[in-house]
C-alpha cells in the first residue's frame, strides 16, 4: 500500500508543456490523479494536453518570474493536494565569463525565488496530508562541469530551502520531497554536445519514477541511472544528517 497515494488526487505542475513537466502530467493522469492543473507561461501551449486528456487537464498561467501570476494561480487551484515545481531555466556560462553574474541572477529569480515564492502561495492549500514536491538536479550537490556552475549554484540553493522546507511545512502535516534528475532529454539541455546519448535519461522514466518515490514518501528521488550512481555515495550523508537527525 502506498504512503502516499495519488489516486484522485489533484495535481499542480508548473512548466507542463514539455519536458519533465509535460511527462509528470502524463505520468500522474496515468496513474488515475483525478486532475492536473497544467502550469505555464502561454495557455495555449497545454492545449494538446487538454485535447487528449479533456477536462482532467487544467491550463493555469503561472510564470516564475512574476510573483504575482503565483499568487493568482493558487487562487484559482485552491482545490490541489500536490504541488509539482519544476519549471526552471539553465544558463550556459562559467565563473570567469563576463555574463556569469548576470546569468546567476537570473536563474536564482526563477529557480530559487519563483520556487520560494509558489511554497508561500501554496503551502496553505497542503495541509494535513498535501504534497510539495522540488524538482532540483544531480547540480545541487555536485558541479564537475564548469559551463553550468551558475545553475548547479541556483539548484543548491533551491536544494537548501527544499531542506528547510521540509522541517517547517512537516509541522503542517505536509510531505516534501527533493527530485536530483541528471541530464535528461529535454530541450534544456539540447545544446550540450559533451553527453553520452548513453547517459541521458527519458523525461518519460524521469517522470515514472517521481511518482513511484511519492508514493513511497521518499524525501529523496534519483531518478535516473547517472543520478543514482551519485546517490550510491550521497544517500548514506542523507540518511545520517537528515534522517536520524546526527548534526549540529
Amino acid at each position: 500500500m502506498s504512503k502516499y497515494p495519488i489516486k484522485d488526487k489533484v495535481v499542480l505542475i508548473t512548466g507542463a508543456s514539455r519536458g519533465i513537466g509535460l511527462a509528470l502530467v502524463e505520468a500522474f493522469l496515468e496513474s488515475e490523479s483525478a486532475k492536473v492543473y497544467a502550469a505555464v507561461r502561454t495557455l495555449e501551449t497545454a492545449q494538446p494536453l487538454v485535447d487528449k486528456y479533456k477536462d482532467r487537464v487544467v491550463p493555469l498561467y503561472m510564470d516564475l518570474n512574476k510573483a504575482e501570476s503565483i499568487t493568482a494561480a493558487a487562487g484559482i487551484a485552491t482545490d490541489v493536494d500536490i504541488v509539482i515545481n519544476n519549471a526552471g531555466i539553465l544558463s550556459y556560462t562559467t565563473p570567469t565569463a563576463s555574463d556569469a553574474v548576470a546569468q546567476l541572477q537570473h536563474e536564482m529569480e526563477v529557480n530559487v525565488y519563483g520556487f520560494i515564492h509558489v511554497a508561500q502561495a501554496f503551502a496553505p492549500l497542503l495541509k494535513e496530508g498535501g504534497i510539495l514536491c522540488q524538482i532540483n538536479s544531480v547540480g545541487s550537490l555536485r558541479c564537475p562541469i564548469p559551463s553550468v556552475s551558475t545553475y548547479a549554484a541556483s539548484k543548491a540553493a533551491a536544494f537548501t530551502m527544499t531542506q528547510a522546507l521540509r522541517t517547517s511545512l512537516k509541522e503542517q502535516g505536509t510531505f516534501v520531497m527533493s527530485v536530483h534528475p541528471g541530464p535528461v532529454a529535454t530541450d534544456m539541455i539540447s545544446q550540450r554536445g559533451d553527453l553520452k546519448r548513453a547517459d541521458i535519461a527519458s523525461a518519460d522514466s524521469v517522470a515514472k519514477e517521481v511518482v513511484k518515490s511519492m508514493q513511497a514518501g521518499e524525501f529523496l528521488c534519483f531518478p535516473d541511472e547517472l543520478s543514482k550512481s551519485l546517490s550510491k555515495a550521497y544517500q548514506p550523508f542523507a540518511d545520517y544528517v537528515f534522517e536520524q537527525g546526527n548534526v549540529y
